[in-house]
C-alpha cells in the first residue's frame, strides 16, 4: 500500500497541472500536448522511480525544444525582412547609379535628316535651380540652331516668369541667333507667357498665343515682410552685425525707412527699364503706344495682339501646319536626369509647403 501511495504521489508530482500546460503553450506558441501523451509522460502502472524521472526529463526537454524552435523561427523571420530591405535599398541604389552612368555615356539623339520643326520647351518658373534655367534652354536652342534640317525653332512657352538674370540670358541668346542667320525663331505661348517668360518670347521673330492665353506683365516685383513690431512683442532680441551701414537694409526685423525705400525703388525701376528696352528691341515698331503697356498688367492673347505684344492668334498645331501639313517635330530640350528630377521636385514641394522662396535674388520678373 505504501508503494502504491508513493507511486501515486510521484505520478501527481510528475504530471504538470492544466495551468502549467497553458503557460507552457503560450510561451512556446506550440500545439498543446495530447492527453494520451501527457499520460505517457505521467507514467504507466508498474514504472519505477527512475523511469518516471526519465519521462519527466524528456517532457522538459521537449518543452524546451518547442520554445527554442519558436525563438529560432522568429529570428529567421527577422533576418529575412532585414535581408529584403537591404536588397531593396541596394537595388534602388543600383538603378540610380545605372541611370546616371547611362545619362553620362549614352549618345545624344541623332539629328533627323528629314526636314522638321525644332522645339525647345520653357515650362514652369524660370530659375537657376529649376528645369527652366538658362543653361538648359540655351543648350537646346544651340542644338536646334545647328541642326541643318530644322526649318524653324519653336519656343513652346508655358511659364509665369521668374529670375531676371536667367530670363535676360535666354533673351540675349535668342537675339544673337536671330541676328546671325535666316532660320526663323517662333515663340508659342500656351496658358501663360508673363513677365520673365514674355521677356524670353520678345526675342523671337514672331509670337503666337491663344486668344485666352495670359500675356505681358512687363514689370518687376519685390515682396517682403516687416516684422520689427512682432519680434518686440515676442520678446526676442535680434542680433545682426554688418560691415557697411546699409548691408542689412532689407532685414525684415529692422525698420524700412524712406531712404531705404527710395533706394530700393530705384533698383526696381532700373531693372524695369532694362526689361522695357529689351522688349522694344525685340518687338520694334509692332508695339502700340498704350501707356499701360509696361505697367505690369497681364493681358489676354486677343488683347495682347491689339497691343502688338503678340503677332498672331493660334496654337503650336497652327504653327506646324503653317510650315507643312505633315510637319515632324524634334524636341531639342535637354532631358533631365531622373534622380535630379526627383530631388528637384522634392525640394520645390518642401519649399512651397514651408513658404520659402529658394530664389537667390529678391527681384522677380514673375506674374503675381
Amino acid at each position: 500500500m505504501k508503494d502504491d501511495d508513493s507511486r501515486s504521489n510521484m505520478n501527481n508530482d510528475a504530471s504538470p497541472s492544466s495551468e502549467q500546460q497553458k503557460m507552457a503553450d503560450r510561451w512556446t506558441q506550440g500545439p498543446e500536448v495530447p492527453p494520451s501523451k501527457g499520460n505517457e509522460e505521467a507514467g504507466q502502472p508498474g514504472d519505477d522511480a527512475d523511469t518516471l524521472r526519465e519521462r519527466q526529463r524528456l517532457a522538459q526537454i521537449e518543452m524546451m525544444d518547442h520554445w527554442i524552435g519558436g525563438v529560432l523561427a522568429e529570428q529567421r523571420r527577422s533576418r529575412r525582412w532585414k535581408l529584403f530591405f537591404r536588397l531593396l535599398m541596394l537595388s534602388l541604389f543600383a538603378v540610380a547609379l545605372g541611370l546616371g552612368i547611362y545619362r553620362f555615356y549614352a549618345p545624344s539623339e541623332a539629328t533627323p535628316a528629314a526636314a522638321h520643326l525644332a522645339r525647345v520647351d520653357v515650362n514652369g518658373v524660370i530659375a537657376a535651380d529649376a528645369p527652366a534655367n538658362a543653361e538648359r534652354i540655351i543648350e537646346g536652342l544651340r542644338n536646334a540652331w545647328d541642326a541643318d534640317s530644322a526649318e524653324a525653332i519653336v519656343l513652346h512657352i508655358n511659364s509665369p516668369g521668374g529670375s531676371p538674370v536667367q530670363s535676360q540670358r535666354i533673351y540675349s541668346e535668342i537675339m544673337r541667333l536671330r541676328e546671325s542667320g535666316d532660320k526663323p525663331i517662333v515663340a508659342v505661348i500656351e496658358d501663360i507667357g508673363a513677365s520673365g517668360a514674355y521677356y524670353i518670347a520678345a526675342g523671337a521673330d514672331d509670337i503666337v498665343a491663344s486668344p485666352v492665353s495670359l500675356v505681358g506683365s512687363i514689370g518687376v516685383i519685390y515682396a517682403g515682410f516687416g516684422l520689427e513690431e512682432a519680434i518686440d512683442r515676442v520678446g526676442i532680441e535680434r542680433r545682426v552685425l554688418t560691415a557697411g551701414d546699409n548691408k542689412a537694409f532689407l532685414d525684415p526685423f529692422q525698420p524700412f525707412d524712406e531712404e531705404d525705400e527710395a533706394f530700393w525703388q530705384s533698383v526696381l525701376e532700373s531693372t524695369h527699364q532694362q526689361f522695357i528696352d529689351d522688349v522694344k528691341a525685340g518687338r520694334g515698331d509692332r508695339l502700340s503706344d498704350n501707356d499701360d503697356l509696361f505697367s505690369g498688367l497681364v493681358w489676354s492673347g486677343a488683347q495682347a495682339q491689339t497691343l502688338g505684344l503678340v503677332d498672331q492668334l493660334g496654337s503650336i498645331d497652327d504653327v506646324a501646319r503653317e510650315y507643312s501639313d505633315e510637319a515632324e517635330w524634334q524636341n531639342y530640350t535637354p532631358s533631365l536626369d531622373p534622380f535630379d528630377r526627383l530631388t528637384r521636385r522634392f525640394t520645390q514641394t518642401a519649399a512651397q509647403l514651408l513658404g520659402v522662396d529658394t530664389s537667390p535674388s529678391p527681384l522677380r520678373f514673375q506674374s503675381p
